[in-house]
């Protein structure tokens, strides 16, 4: 198939989890044969209002790059250049990344004739504690409108959990997708000749430094477990605004914690060959959408904590209970509880043997349930049941016509 995949305002390449999770599914769909035009954004931030540049071949990966520096929040302004290049390239479906402002994907593909996925990674109607839906409430709903009318217009709405899609829309439209880790990627450390197993027993904490990934709350569970005299080392992977916070709280315990900073996705892969576990202690309560729809978000930090041969410990709600079982890949833990948490992490750091047995089962886990690999295969199927849906259609308004 010929597919044109738009992800408005998403830096490609980039370091956030949508950068990744764009480029892992061009690539995916790539390798499986398919041509792929990708429309992201070269850097994020404000751009100017500036058109496509000239259509980038991304080496190695595969997959056609089209960079439209226009700033996110005015991503609609990019619907006739997006307009004219599905007219070029003629594609046989177009996927969107839904994101509020966008929408020039649904719309183009509407006006073509064209099915069209809407993929769709957060809550699409925010909850009314959220300023963004407040203000669109005093105007009289136009996000809320616009944001229907896409679900309406797709064929198909991918998500990782159906709750992000409002009510008014039918279920029998949306199919729930988790995303996944590039095992190929991530790997356990003994298929790449190296072991942290010769070290300190080290819990590894990796993504955005904001408070609902509990960030903190690892910080002060990592405390709890020095005060008590345990002889660990805790590394923390990324950046965000809870970073300041998280040092103040490591500070009185220098030496044994390391903060590495944003770092490039190719580097993460041996930042977690350092690790004995991977911990995602996420708080619901410090973000209102996932307290008003679950927890929707797929955990991409998990996956490739999995994939990387890790144990790990998260918090114990679903779906992230259904990913990690209790004794089989890692721990769970009370949403927020801090001794608890510090008693998960010891749990696994105290059991070398049963941690790396652990591991071994999460590894195996993801790559059967939770890979882009699988994650890239799903989404084919789909992609090609709505592509035969335009066929019939096709034919049947022929007939018609005769």
């Amino acid at each position: 198939m010929n597919i044109l995949y738009i992800a408005s305002g998403i830096p490609v390449p980039g370091t956030l989890g949508g950068s990744t999770h764009t480029r892992e599914v061009a690539r995916g769909l790539a390798q499986r044969g398919h041509s792929v035009h990708l429309v992201a954004t070269g850097r994020p931030g404000w751009q100017g209002l500036a058109p496509f540049s000239r259509p980038v071949s991304s080496p190695g990966d595969g997959f056609y790059l089209h960079h439209q520096d226009v700033p996110k929040g005015l991503a609609l302004l990019g619907a006739w250049p997006i307009l004219r290049l599905a007219q070029a390239i003629r594609p046989d479906v177009i996927i969107e990344r839904y994101y509020n402002f966008a929408g020039a994907g649904v719309w183009a593909a509407r006006r073509l004739g064209i099915p069209c996925l809407l993929e769709v990674n957060a809550l699409i109607i925010d909850p009314p504690a959220v300023f963004k839906r407040r203000l669109d409430d005093r105007l009289g709903g136009p996000l809320r409108r616009w944001a229907l009318t896409q679900c309406r217009w797709a064929t198909r709405i991918v998500t990782p959990l159906h709750t992000t899609v409002p009510a008014e829309i039918p279920r029998t439209k949306i199919v729930e997708l988790p995303w996944g880790a590039d095992v190929a990627r991530f790997t356990p450390p003994d298929q790449e000749g190296t072991s942290a197993h010769d070290q300190p027993p080290t819990a590894l904490f990796l993504g955005s430094f904001r408070a609902w990934h509990g960030v903190v709350d690892f910080v002060q569970a990592a405390v709890l477990l020095l005060e008590r005299g345990y002889d660990y080392r805790f590394t923390l992977v990324g950046d965000g605004p809870e970073r300041p916070a998280a040092e103040r709280y490591a500070a009185a315990w220098p030496g044994r914690f390391r903060f590495t900073g944003a770092i490039d996705y190719e580097q993460v892969p041996a930042e977690l060959h350092q690790a004995t576990v991977g911990v995602a202690p996420f708080v619901t309560r410090a973000h209102p959408a996932l307290q008003a729809a679950g927890f929707f978000w797929s955990p991409l930090k998990i996956y490739e904590y999995m994939a990387a041969g890790l144990p790990v410990v998260t918090t114990d709600l679903p779906p992230l209970n259904t990913i990690i079982r209790e004794g089989v890949e890692g721990t769970l833990f009370r949403e927020g509880d801090i001794v608890d948490l510090a008693q998960a992490i010891m749990r696994v750091l105290e059991d070398q043997p049963a941690a790396r047995a652990m591991g071994v089962r999460a590894r195996a886990r993801v790559v059967a349930h939770y890979s882009w690999q699988r994650h890239c295969i799903e989404l084919e199927q789909v992609l090609i049941a709505m592509s035969k849906m335009r066929i019939i259609r096709s034919v049947t308004a022929s007939d018609d016509q005769r």
